[in-house]
């Protein structure tokens, strides 16, 4: 984990043929907040609260988990009409002690309510926490920092030393950090309590994430996250026996449970 951040999913950039899109069916989650955030494209977002929002790039998705949510993210008929690219992220934050079986629910922020930073040829928008003096509005469950900085070839951001933690990603082009060379899509754990120099080597952007340190570890278990073992079981055979609510809108279909999953499971 960095701060509360346990999962990271860069996706693209890729381009849809006409006709074709994303279509990841209802599948549950619990005890964890999900962070969706576009740099192109566009994604229908529905769950079993009955949600159903359209996010673009700039705008930020948050979906908190709870004690449990089942939701689906797929290309909008528009996009699928046409043909469309894809390029994003998918971050997915643990919740902390005492919030981990809260109510479920959903939160959509704006691209124009998200605070933008521009200078010397940086362009950073806060989609999380408080960075450089600006504070998005984006509920916290645990203290959070994230952002989304483009830069131009040549051009330089600190980094702030307060968050607990803190990593970078570089998601598109050459990046440094005090001098250092970052590899693209590779996530840098940075040094703690020291402030630091990001530098664009090109044209490039990079995510910065991080947070309040847990002091209780979280076990994931395909898209489970918890504290505890026996509650990731539970979520397990509730998934089974299609105790989980249905989703509004998009109820025929769902993803079955897997044997081994695909994604990261720890420890």
């Amino acid at each position: 984990m960095v701060g509360p951040f346990i999962f990271v999913d860069q996706f693209g950039p890729a381009h849809f043929d006409v006709g074709k899109g994303m279509d990841v069916r209802p599948h549950p989650h619990i005890n964890l907040a999900t962070v969706t955030y576009l740099f192109e494209g566009a994604i229908d977002h529905r769950d079993s609260l009955g949600t159903h929002a359209t996010i673009r790039p700039g705008a930020l998705n948050l979906m908190t988990a709870g004690r449990g949510i089942v939701h689906s993210e797929r290309t909008p008929q528009l996009e699928r009409a046409s043909g469309s690219p894809i390029s994003g992220m998918q971050t997915w934050l643990a919740l902390p002690d005492g919030k981990e079986e809260i109510d479920p629910a959903f939160e959509h922020v704006g691209k124009d309510d998200l605070p933008l930073i521009e200078n010397n040829g940086v362009s950073a928008r806060v989609i999380m926490g408080s960075l450089w003096g600006a504070t998005a509005p984006t509920t916290q469950h645990a203290a959070t920092i994230y952002s989304d900085i483009l830069m131009n070839a040549g051009a330089s951001i600190p980094i702030d030393a307060e968050a607990d933690e803190r990593a970078a990603l570089v998601a598109l082009g050459n990046a440094s950090l005090d001098g250092e060379p970052l590899e693209t899509h590779s996530l840098y754990v940075l040094k703690p309590r020291q402030a630091m120099m990001l530098r664009a080597e090109s044209d490039c952007r990079v995510m910065l994430l991080g947070g309040e340190a847990f002091n209780t570890p979280r076990h994931v278990w395909w898209n489970f996250v918890s504290s505890s073992r026996e509650r990731i079981n539970q979520a397990k055979a509730d998934w089974k026996s299609g105790t989980f609510p249905l989703v509004p809108g998009d109820d025929e279909e769902f993803i079955p449970i897997p044997k081994i999953p695909k994604t990261v499971s720890y420890p």
